[in-house]
């Protein structure tokens, strides 16, 4: 069985993404690796050359700015590397920029491969997700956080990334056939210096939004406001060990009162249903098979 990593990004050292955390904690379970570099103001490129020379290939890509609708240049940008990926390979592992898997999470991930390698009726591997948020102590709570989403798929030219880059579809628009696993994706996207996370956003939403949106929606300031935030859990596990440095050299401090939400009724009624019945009413991109 062969898997090969794949992931993009670009200005990763400009907006303190863990990427080189992200590549590292799956590289054990990879025979090869596949990172689309776009276009930097950085030093991106030395940066993902120097995680493993023989593992890692990287393809260097430009950015589509005009695609401000829906984060379309993330998903072409996914399937550029997606696309490079050699033949013989079986599974395909995506991660993102700031996604991380916890070294916990190898042998299940790691068995679901090989048990449907072979099951043609089987197009990728469904993960758990936590959502941090604000410091390395909280996850949200709320529903609006997408709960699962497909990180592995079959080596089928057919399937390819969708909308903005969370998930896939193949063909003519369909969902995959996917099975769920017992893994999390530790989602760090929102978890970064006050400043850092400000620039961000005041740079990222133009990938989905023009700029009358912009002036109306992104707040201009000098460090983005953490405060503004339905519902957060403390977080009570363990980080993973590719983790450590980076959460050692925390430099702010976010506090939050757990017992404050804006859960509407809905809300309410749609997270019962969730946590205590296990019944998911929302946005679904797969098919459980």
């Amino acid at each position: 069985m062969k898997v090969t990593g794949f992931s993009f990004i670009r200005n990763g050292l400009k907006f303190d993404y863990p990427i080189v955390e992200a590549i590292k904690s799956i590289l054990p379970l990879c025979d090869e690796f596949v990172v689309a570099v776009g276009n930097s103001e950085d030093e991106t490129y030395e940066l993902i050359n120097n995680i493993d020379k023989e593992k890692i290939k990287i393809i260097e890509t430009v950015w589509d700015d005009s695609l401000r609708e829906g984060g379309k240049v993330l998903a072409d940008e996914t399937n550029k590397a997606f696309q490079a990926i050699s033949d013989d390979s079986d599974w395909c592992f995506y991660i993102q920029g700031d996604e991380v898997i916890h070294e916990k999470y190898h042998p299940a991930i790691l068995e679901g491969m090989q048990k449907w390698k072979d099951d043609k009726n089987v197009d990728g591997l469904l993960f758990d997700y936590s959502h941090f948020y604000g410091s390395y102590d909280y996850v949200g709570a709320s529903l609006h956080w997408y709960p699962k989403e497909i990180r592995v798929i079959k080596n089928n030219k057919s399937i390819y990334s969708y909308r903005d880059a969370q998930g896939f579809r193949k063909g003519a628009n369909q969902k995959l056939n996917v099975k769920p696993i017992k893994a999390f994706v530790y989602h760090y996207g929102w978890v970064k210096d006050p400043r850092a996370m400000q620039m961000k956003q005041e740079t990222f939403n133009k990938l989905w939004h023009d700029d009358e949106w912009m002036e109306k929606n992104v707040v201009k300031a000098e460090e983005f406001d953490y405060s503004v935030i339905d519902a957060l859990e403390l977080f009570n596990g363990t980080h993973p060990l590719v983790m450590k440095e980076r959460i050692e050299r925390t430099n702010w401090k976010f506090d939050h009162d757990i017992s404050v939400n804006k859960f509407s009724g809905k809300d309410i009624f749609k997270k019962i249903l969730r946590d205590y019945f296990g019944i998911y009413i929302g946005y679904k991109n797969y098919k459980i098979v």
